[in-house]
């Protein structure tokens, strides 16, 4: 993990092809992006999902233009090279993972930054909180859940959710905390029994990797920006573009400018 590096040095990393893997822990105190690139013409439906389903796809910066690389408000950005690994679907489906998009980009490409969890992770450690996924290394557990997004035109589907276990205690705390955080998805949307949004192993998650739970623990289970990655599978445009779970953009945003009290 380059913990100590700036979020520039870390893209600059990133770009060189010098770090490829998930980014959880890395560049701590600024602000994680998941990212969705879609043509223009399916831009503003995927805008009013976003705006419609706010804790699972909290919008923090958009392109300014069709075809821009760029996104001034969170840094010096080139969209095509500094996330670590994309996930490239045509019609819906999952075609394969790239390094950097620069044989794929198009004049008609809109970008969408997301806020992402490693922001309230952040605030849960700083609080004397175990995080599971950071403490043994791993990227955290996700899984898609039956909790229905508010469709906008062809962008519909069920929320994914990444998950930590938590004594139950410290799962207050952790609401207290992350409410505080609606812009990278604030408080949980569940905890404790998973099959009652859906979820049948927990030690079997849909993306990420398992982590250890203890036998007095729960599962709290938080809104997810990979959620727009089934979005993109029901309304199948015919290219999309998004992170890799866990390979986020890291900005130059502070995670303190998201709190809110």
């Amino acid at each position: 993990m380059h913990s100590s590096l700036t979020p520039a040095a870390l893209r600059r990393r990133i770009r060189a092809g010098e770090h490829t893997g998930n980014t959880s822990g890395c560049a701590p105190g600024f602000v994680q992006c998941n990212i969705v690139i879609l043509p223009q013409e399916w831009a503003h439906d995927f805008l009013r999902f976003c705006q419609a389903n706010p804790k699972p796809c909290p919008l923090l910066a958009v392109s300014a233009a069709a075809g821009d690389t760029a996104l001034p408000l969170l840094g010096d950005i080139d969209i095509r090279s500094d996330v670590p690994r994309y996930r490239v679907f045509r019609n819906g489906a999952f075609e394969e993972e790239r390094a950097d998009l620069h044989a794929l980009w198009q004049p008609d490409l809109v970008t969408f930054a997301l806020g992402c969890s490693f922001s309230f992770e952040e605030a849960l450690l700083a609080d004397g909180l175990d995080v599971r996924n950071v403490s043994e290394g791993v990227n955290v557990p996700m899984y898609r859940s039956s909790l229905p997004c508010t469709a906008a035109g062809p962008f519909a589907g069920n929320m994914v959710v990444s998950m930590r276990p938590m004594r139950a205690a410290d799962a207050i705390r952790a609401i207290q905390i992350c409410t505080r955080f609606p812009a990278v998805h604030g408080a949980p949307v569940h905890l404790g029994d998973p099959s009652l949004i859906g979820i049948a192993d927990l030690h079997h998650p849909d993306y990420g990797d398992a982590v250890t739970i203890a036998e007095d623990e729960l599962p709290v289970f938080w809104a997810c920006g990979v959620t727009p990655q089934v979005a993109l599978e029901q309304a199948k445009p015919p290219l999309a573009i998004t992170h890799s779970p866990g390979c986020m953009l890291v900005t130059d945003l502070r995670n303190s400018q998201l709190a809110v009290l």
